[in-house]
């Protein structure tokens, strides 16, 4: 499959790609903000760079977009091998799924919570999303208090 787009005009589109501040970190953001949780944004002090961390109840969240992070990996991995510079991406995504692995593991030996949504899910079911989230802070509650006794 041949690419619609010029070289330079691929190349800027690319660049115009956020990794901060992207729409549905921010709708996700603004339902917890909305519900009293205070977060922090893009904490650079934990592994991976979380994109929201309620340090309160660490709890780190990531936002993952499909594409980027490979949701349905098996679905999309053919789909990529016809399609142009196909190594370039198979090996991108799969090296973006396997530190994600890593992340997940280096937080979680660190005592904390770690809560994955994709970007669609975001959209789609934003107060589901959320409904995850006050789980793991209720989960990490009773875990608090079981420690305290």
């Amino acid at each position: 499959m041949a690419d619609v787009l010029t070289p330079m005009q691929r190349r800027k589109n690319m660049q115009h790609i956020k990794a901060k501040n992207t729409k549905i970190e921010i709708l996700l953001r603004r339902e917890l903000w909305k519900r009293g949780y205070r977060y922090r944004k893009n904490y650079d002090k934990l592994p991976g760079c979380p994109d929201i961390v309620l340090t309160r109840y660490k709890i780190a969240i990531f936002c993952d977009g499909e594409f980027f992070h490979g949701k349905d990996w098996e679905v999309l991995k053919p789909k990529l091998r016809n399609s142009n510079n196909s190594n370039f991406w198979i090996s991108k995504i799969s090296r973006n799924r396997e530190r994600d692995e890593e992340i997940n593991k280096k937080l979680l030996y660190e005592g904390w919570i770690v809560i994955r949504f994709w970007g669609a899910d975001i959209k789609k079911h934003p107060e589901e999303c959320i409904k995850v989230i006050e789980e793991a802070i209720f989960d990490y509650k009773i875990n608090k208090e079981k420690e305290e006794i």
